[in-house]
């Protein structure tokens, strides 16, 4: 692997608590995941994104935190943490961990201290407003859960600021003992071993709230700051941010625009991710070669994070309303399906018909575009949603790993579980399990394997560059190419149900001896690649040539 690891990584997140129980309370835990960490290695996961483990209340699912400095108890102690680090170092494994340090829980210390006098020294650490401001219902991130995004505290006797939760009170950036602290608390985790952080919500961590103006300046120079510390701390950790912003504004998040790459690592694509559920309902490309075609030239070192479900609801805030309704009609058509007016809690497998040519389909096109693919733990086995739960809890149940009781992840009695696991229908752990598919090598598990094998002697992917190929396509086919030191891969993917030829002969000059490295059925040789076939929700995986001396 290179020297940006995070260029050619495989990225797995995963709630601790879903995960794997040790001790049989019903919750997930760090020696859990350890005994777990074999199961990774083997699937291919070179990175480890672990959803919030602090201490907390749990009102919204660990982003809200009592202790920057500790692990929730009913994972483990600190201890545990750092044997989980040891073990996965030693199966090359890197951890990042959630940074959720735009808010902290109404029930911090910090802010049960800033709340009880205007003197206290913590009072400056949140936004407060002495009168109710007008923008005090402008801003909600959660609509329909979330009514106001300023609320009177009596004890305070103030207004303080939560764009979140109204128990989720935001940390005030504009205070220098703010920033320091966060950096403590980067340097606390670095230093016990962690690769770096995914930082949460980061248009609002350096928003500088002006009470009643709803579009508050941004400090990008927290950012530069924060970027320095952590490079001085350790040379080769990782900062990937949530950033669902303007495409316009993508850049500054990167670098200050001299071309250093100065700030962030790492960006979510969430505009790619809305473009790809797009085209997949429509089964027409065309959103996807607009995304690469308008991808914003990235410093040196800058990187996308792809996805198609990660651990929220797939946002299509970023379409158009018409584009909304197509996506939301095809794989989200029933209102329990749908959340927050703009996005679907439903995992990929329900969504496409549990249609497995279908599901290799998107996964191989997610994998194969430019960036570091991000996958959301059960995926690999085509795990289902329970709408029967609230929000985002939806794809929050137990990992599904066997056909024992409570799907292997715990032996709690059911109603001590953290969530029901899924028991009933064609997405019960009766039927979507780790042991059923490790036994069949033709299982999406396996299939997952060899995905993740073939994308890993393919660098060029994720640390070269990808563009498409600009020839005459039958309907519904994708043509794009990556280009690195170690030559170039050529990728075709039929989003369509017919069966197709594809003319790529124009590449010939640059093929040596072409190949298939990875596809959805025995195809005839590459040869000429005058006359490939492609089968509906068919892909190829064409190596065309080699780097020099490679």
């Amino acid at each position: 692997m290179g020297d940006r690891w995070y260029q050619e990584a495989v990225v797995y997140c995963l709630d601790v608590d879903t995960y794997a129980d040790s001790d049989g309370d019903g919750v997930g835990d760090f020696q859990g995941l350890i005994g777990r960490l074999d199961y990774l290695a083997r699937l291919g996961v070179t990175c480890l994104w672990l959803n919030p483990i602090h201490p907390s209340p749990n009102q919204d699912d660990g982003y809200d935190a009592t202790d920057f400095y500790n692990v929730d108890p009913r994972l483990g102690t600190l201890g545990d943490f750092a044997e989980l680090l040891h073990q996965a170092q030693n199966r090359g494994i890197r951890v990042i961990i959630d940074l959720v340090v735009n808010h902290t829980s109404d029930q911090h210390p910090w802010f049960q201290s800033a709340r009880s006098s205007p003197d206290s020294p913590y009072r400056d650490w949140y936004v407060w407003a002495d009168h109710e401001p007008d923008d005090r219902h402008q801003g909600m991130v959660f609509p329909g859960e979330q009514h106001e995004t300023w609320t009177y505290d009596r004890t305070a006797k103030a207004w303080y600021y939560h764009r979140f939760y109204k128990f989720q009170p935001d940390l005030n950036i504009e205070n220098p003992k703010v920033r320091a602290e966060i950096k403590k608390i980067t340097s606390f985790w670095l230093q016990l071993g962690v690769s770096g952080f995914r930082m949460d919500a980061v248009p609002f961590i350096i928003e500088r709230t002006e009470p009643g103006n709803p579009n508050s300046p941004k400090d990008f120079d927290f950012l530069t700051d924060l970027r320095q510390h952590v490079q001085w701390r350790r040379g080769d950790a990782v900062l990937l941010a949530e950033a669902n912003v303007e495409p316009e504004e993508l850049p500054v998040y990167f670098g200050d625009g001299s071309g250093s790459g100065n700030r962030i690592h790492m960006l979510f694509d969430f505009m790619l991710n809305g473009r790809l559920m797009l085209a997949l309902a429509r089964e027409d490309p065309e959103t996807i070669i607009d995304a690469l075609r308008d991808t914003p030239k990235l410093p040196t070192g800058g990187q996308w994070a792809t996805f198609l479900r990660n651990h929220d609801e797939i946002d299509l805030s970023r379409l158009t309303a018409d584009q909304r309704n197509d996506v939301l009609a095809k794989f989200g058509p029933d209102e329990n399906m749908q959340l927050y007016g703009r996005g679907i809690r439903r995992r990929l497998a329900p969504m496409l018909g549990n249609d497995r040519r279908h599901l290799e389909l998107a996964y191989a096109l997610q994998f194969s575009l430019r960036g570091t693919p991000v996958l959301r733990y059960g995926e690999e086995i085509g795990m289902g949603e329970d709408l029967a739960l609230d929000g985002r809890d939806a794809i929050r149940t137990p990992m599904q790993w066997s056909y024992r009781e409570n799907a292997g992840f715990s032996t709690a009695e059911p109603e001590k579980l953290i969530r029901p696991v899924i028991d009933k229908g064609e997405f019960g752990y009766q039927q979507v399990n780790v042991t059923a598919q490790r036994k069949d090598p033709r299982s999406l598990l396996g299939w997952f394997e060899r995905m993740i094998r073939t994308l890993r002697e393919a660098p060029e992917v994720g640390s070269g560059s990808t563009a498409h190929i600009d020839v005459p396509m039958p309907p519904g086919v994708l043509a794009h190419r990556a280009d690195g030191r170690t030559g170039t891969m050529v990728f075709l993917h039929n989003l369509g149900t017919e069966d197709v030829e594809v003319d790529l002969s124009t590449l010939a000059p640059e093929a040596d001896l072409p190949i298939d490295v990875l596809t959805d059925r025995n195809y005839e040789e590459v040869g000429k690649l005058d006359r490939l076939k492609l089968a509906g929700h068919g892909y190829r995986w064409i190596r065309l040539c080699r780097g020099q001396g490679l």
